[in-house]
């Protein structure tokens, strides 16, 4: 590996990165970051301008199925520990007061928090990490415990939105303000919006709201009106039972699912409970383009793996006739039925094997 020199950038080095990505090799890739620290670039710079890009692209491979899921978690792997080499490297005294991140309840990329940690840590916060999946309860049993500032929490699935509007409500119960951050509120954050959240789009950002207290503290109020109707939690109480209903219908109409493996099979229901929970998260915050956006992504994905998106279609079309008295459901999967490429729909060929 050549070492960088002073001209240096994130860009000029990218493919090299990702390219020790993709051969597994964790020594090159921290000797590609160690390399621009020497040649003097920032390290918040090398965080948000090489491994969160790189991380991100190295999610579309996955995505369009050209690395396995064993790939992308080696390379995210690498990646924590080359986060973890860059801030031995910038050691910084904390001078400024507690930040505790964490991702949602049920949320297990780390490695985007991680980052926003690490870039608050180097701004002088005191930061205290507490990594994937942290419960409600588990949170607000350490903000009782010790003093923070401020709480930034993670999410990069929007189906983690009533999830993260309880664990946002137990926070300010605390009187601990909070901000968010990640997919899971929307690109442009109009889902934290909607729970009434200080949201921020990245690193640099979260650091710029931490930093003004008043914005964090005076978030404007949730605007969910919309809960009164109930759909949402009745969805919710049915899940089980329309999971099973619409597997049954799908193995009748596509009988090579009766071959499946009991992995494939897992694959399958976990499918069909995605576009319910993404249903649901639709209905808590009202906005059916969180559920559209979803539909999309996953005939994409099953595309990819050779599965049709036909058995997308049959499963809203078998979600709609059962859900009939829920009219904003109904709404939100006639237009998810909507968005799917006309291939998808009415195709009578049988479902191949799920991977």
């Amino acid at each position: 590996m050549t070492t960088a020199t002073r001209d240096t950038s994130p860009e000029t080095v990218y493919q090299d990165y990702l390219r020790s990505l993709a051969e597994a090799d964790e020594h090159a890739a921290v000797e590609v970051a160690r390399g621009l620290l020497d040649a003097g670039v920032a390290a918040d710079r090398v965080l948000l301008e090489l491994v969160a890009p790189a991380q991100a692209e190295v999610g579309e491979l996955w995505a369009r199925n050209e690395w396995s899921v064993a790939q992308e978690h080696a390379a995210t792997h690498i990646s924590d520990r080359v986060v973890a080499a860059v801030a031995a490297y910038a050691e910084v005294r904390p001078n400024r007061a507690r930040i505790v991140v964490a991702c949602m309840d049920g949320e297990w990329h780390a490695l985007p928090a991680r980052l926003v940690a690490e870039v608050l840590r180097l701004r002088g916060w005191q930061v205290t990490f507490l990594g994937a999946s942290v419960p409600a309860a588990h949170l607000m049993s350490y903000l009782h415990r010790y003093d923070a500032y401020a709480v930034a929490l993670a999410s990069a699935l929007p189906m983690r939105l009533p999830h993260a509007h309880r664990m946002i409500e137990a926070c300010r119960r605390s009187d601990v303000p909070v901000l968010v951050g990640g997919r899971g509120f929307g690109m442009d954050g109009r889902w934290a919006r909607r729970l009434g959240v200080p949201w921020a789009a990245n690193a640099v950002a979260a650091a710029d709201l931490l930093s003004d207290e008043r914005a964090l503290r005076a978030p404007a109020p949730a605007e969910l009106t919309h809960l009164a109707d109930d759909e949402y939690a009745g969805l919710v109480n049915r899940r089980g039972e329309l999971i099973e209903s619409a597997l049954a219908e799908l193995t009748q109409r596509y009988p090579a699912i009766g071959d499946y493996t009991p992995a494939q099979l897992d694959s399958t229901i976990s499918d069909l409970g995605h576009i319910l929970d993404f249903l649901a998260a639709a209905l808590y915050v009202d906005d059916g383009s969180l559920f559209t956006e979803f539909i999309e992504w996953l005939v994409t994905i099953l595309d990819s793996r050779g599965v049709p998106g036909a058995t997308v279609e049959a499963s809203l079309e078998h979600y709609s006739r059962l859900l009939h008295d829920f009219p904003r459901a109904v709404d939100h999967l006639q237009r998810g039925r909507a968005v799917l490429p006309a291939r998808a729909v009415g195709s009578g060929r049988p479902a191949p094997r799920a991977g």
